[in-house]
């Protein structure tokens, strides 16, 4: 059993490997989980209202950027499958196209500001809540133009399995996001007070860095001739609808998964003011476990990628397994933490609260706790899975079943349960119940997909895969460049 361990961990595509280009993006994403949380944390400093606000106005516009954040950020396959193919000078072309989508795109999401306060109006929150609402969502309104700027140029470098370029990157657009944060909320450092309008600032000005930031790199001089990361630029008429044949649906994927989460949100938000605050604060706990995790993912999409460019389905199969067995430990010991030390994890947001009002908000985030512990092993496998079949290009499926299951297994019983069904708390807990059958329904759909192979045979890229010259190593490692 020890040489088994041994094995799968020093193997090819063992944990070790997957880990070593995982971990900067699992460092990354757990920067921007760390960015969001220290956000709630300063806002229920702030004022309980506006952290409550926060997430629901902040997960609105991402329902709607998710489409093209999806979309977008699929580059990502077409790259590593580029590079495993050995064809590199197709990779800068892949890139521009998906920087033109997120361009184009992001502007267009401008429009929404003028429908700010007619969609709260309707959705019908505590009306000192739902200012705040309004105020959060016309300003975050701006952060997909550098947002998704910032996401198709990541491509360029987690495609080729450059993680650590974009840990520095994103950490560092974290740095600068919570520095603003703490000034712009609450008037230090001589900027002005803007409460809950200065963390969406914060946040607006933090993504632009990063986009400025990757801009830089990807047209350094040394990418221009291998990558033609300036000749690249053109437009694309042929590349750019193959990206969205396959990131499209990735795109409407992300968007109504995230969608129905916001309908969950929105509706046990109904209830009142005392369990929205503790449905936001239990998400944004679930994120330090979640979050990383996504890290994880695009690491195996990445890996799986370059593996099928290289025509290599053996290697794809073990990189998956082994991200599976990395967030498997994780998750439990996370799950695990969620229902010994809840406490723990609360403690920040009683910190700098009312006392009064934070007593009646920590037992019930507790209870919603164990919901989490209960479904974050099944959300682990979920994300490794569904990642391994978009690094093939098995995306028509992955939105099929997240579109059909997140409805109705997640939003539609959410919705009867909550107004139909149940008394108020009753109704809570089975709304809850109702995620967590999903996030377990879904695990296992990708399991069994992924187990039935169909996606061995899947490519993106326009051209057959270069079978591996015999002189090279069995596992292509990341680009030096």
């Amino acid at each position: 059993m020890l040489d088994a361990l041994t094995q799968r961990w020093k193997g090819p595509a063992g944990c070790a490997h997957v880990l070593r280009i995982a971990l900067p993006l699992i460092l990354s994403t757990g920067a921007h989980t760390v960015q969001m949380f220290v956000d709630r944390v300063f806002l229920s400093w702030y004022s309980l209202d506006a952290m409550s606000a926060a997430f629901p106005a902040g997960i609105m516009v991402f329902a709607v950027a998710a489409l093209f954040f999806g979309t977008v950020s699929y580059a990502n396959t077409f790259v590593a499958q580029y590079v495993g193919a050995r064809q590199p000078h197709n990779v800068g072309h892949a890139v521009w196209q998906a920087l033109y989508l997120g361009i184009i795109a992001g502007l267009a999401m401008l429009a929404l500001i003028p429908l700010a306060t007619p969609l709260f109006n309707w959705i019908a929150h505590d009306p000192a809540v739902r200012q705040h609402e309004i105020t959060y969502f016309r300003i975050m309104c701006v952060n997909p133009v550098p947002m998704l700027a910032a996401a198709a140029l990541t491509t360029f470098f987690t495609g080729r399995g450059q993680t650590w370029t974009v840990l520095y990157v994103n950490a560092s657009a974290t740095v600068v996001n919570i520095i603003l944060d703490y000034g712009l909320i609450f008037g230090h450092f001589h900027l002005p007070a803007w409460g809950i309008a200065g963390a969406a600032w914060a946040t607006v000005i933090s993504s632009a860095v990063a986009a400025v930031g990757f801009a830089c790199l990807f047209l350094r001089p040394v990418h221009r001739s291998r990558f033609h990361t300036i000749t690249g630029a053109r437009a694309d008429l042929k590349l750019f609808m193959r990206l969205l044949r396959f990131g499209l649906p990735n795109g409407v994927q992300f968007m109504l998964d995230i969608l129905a989460f916001t309908v969950f949100v929105i509706l046990v938000g109904q209830i009142n003011p005392t369990v929205l605050a503790a449905t936001n604060m239990t998400f944004q706990i679930n994120m330090l476990a979640f979050m990383p995790m996504v890290g994880l993912g695009i690491a195996v999409t990445t890996l799986v990628g370059q593996a099928l460019g290289a025509n290599d389905v053996s290697r794809a199969q073990r990189t998956t397994w082994s991200g599976f067995y990395l967030t498997f430990t994780y998750m439990t010991s996370v799950a695990i933490a969620y229902i010994l030390v809840p406490r723990l994890f609360l403690y920040p947001f009683a910190a700098g609260s009312d006392p009064q009002a934070f007593a009646q908000i920590q037992p019930l985030a507790q209870q919603l706790l164990i919901f989490v512990a209960l479904y974050s092993i099944f959300d682990g496998a979920n994300i490794i899975f569904a990642g391994a079949l978009k690094g093939a290009g098995d995306t028509r499926f992955v939105m099929v079943a997240s579109v059909g299951l997140s409805w109705t297994l997640l939003a539609l019983p959410s919705y009867l349960a909550i107004h139909y069904q149940w008394g108020p708390q009753k109704g809570l807990y089975l709304a809850w119940a109702f995620l967590t059958l999903y996030v377990c329904a879904l695990a296992t759909t990708f399991l069994l997909r992924f187990l039935q192979g169909k996606w061995q045979s899947m490519r993106v890229i326009e051209t057959p895969p270069t079978p591996l010259p015999t002189n090279q190593p069995a596992i292509p490692i990341t680009d030096p460049q």
